[in-house]
């Protein structure tokens, strides 16, 4: 690697992240108003095409500023609507990478993050759902699936831990399928074992470039007969492959 391109990689990371912030501070800011008129689900779509636009926009840059080398295998043919994606969970940018690519797709949030005045304005306006709201949030999410939105979803919980290929499933993604009747599209991430990972905060500098993959994995169609446990199992064994 050349000089020029050693000390340019480390600025070009740290000035990703720093548009990051300040796009996404300008993002919510501008959708907070929004969440005080009546009927503000009618900005969904909007917000939701906005906020595609935006890390659309950031993973280009750090696409072609040489930070990150990112590759999508499968996303080439039109996705379909109402399906709920599940993915592994390895890295702290795979839901913006993701939902720069999946056409009018809400995901599962922290509940704190959705009470943050910089962080929520812009997800609840998007009509993300928290995940620490139970048989609500379930319900929730099954109506946003079933009335024709996709749902992003990681059920790992949190980021992968270090050392396993894949922390256990919690089952909330199979009940919100059963629920709307909605098949599972798995997408498997492979990246960096640094990049944005657990043990390796954002702020440390990881291995530069890095380097991301997102295969779009089995299509599971909606089965009434199938059990949740047995679908879970079914699901982590994929996700593990």
């Amino acid at each position: 690697m050349s000089l020029r391109l050693r000390l340019w990689l480390p600025l070009a990371y740290y000035l990703s992240w720093l548009f990051f912030g300040l796009g996404g501070l300008a993002l919510n800011f501008g959708c907070a108003p929004f969440l005080l008129l009546p009927h503000r689900e009618r900005f969904g779509p909007r917000a939701r095409a906005i906020t595609r636009w935006f890390f659309d926009f950031w993973l280009r840059w750090m696409h072609a500023s040489g930070v990150v080398d990112v590759v999508f295998k499968g996303f080439d043919r039109p996705l379909p609507r109402g399906v709920v994606y599940v993915v592994n969970h390895p890295t702290l940018v795979d839901a913006p990478f993701l939902l720069a690519r999946l056409t009018d797709t809400v995901c599962i949030f922290k509940s704190a993050l959705l009470r943050h005045p910089a962080i929520g304005p812009a997800a609840l306006l998007c009509g993300y759902v928290s995940g620490d709201a139970g048989v609500d949030g379930i319900r929730r999410a099954a109506s946003c699936v079933a009335a024709g939105r996709s749902l992003l979803i990681f059920p790992e919980g949190t980021r992968t831990n270090p050392g396993v290929e894949l922390n256990p499933l919690r089952p909330g993604f199979a009940l919100i399928a059963r629920r709307a009747r909605a098949p599972l599209q798995l997408i498997h991430v492979r990246s960096s074992p640094l990049m944005a990972r657990k043990a390796h905060p954002w702020w440390k500098l990881p291995p530069l470039p890095g380097h991301f993959e997102f295969t779009l994995g089995e299509h599971i169609p909606f089965d009434p007969a199938l059990p949740v446990a047995t679908l879970t199992e079914h699901v982590a064994q994929r996700l593990r492959a």
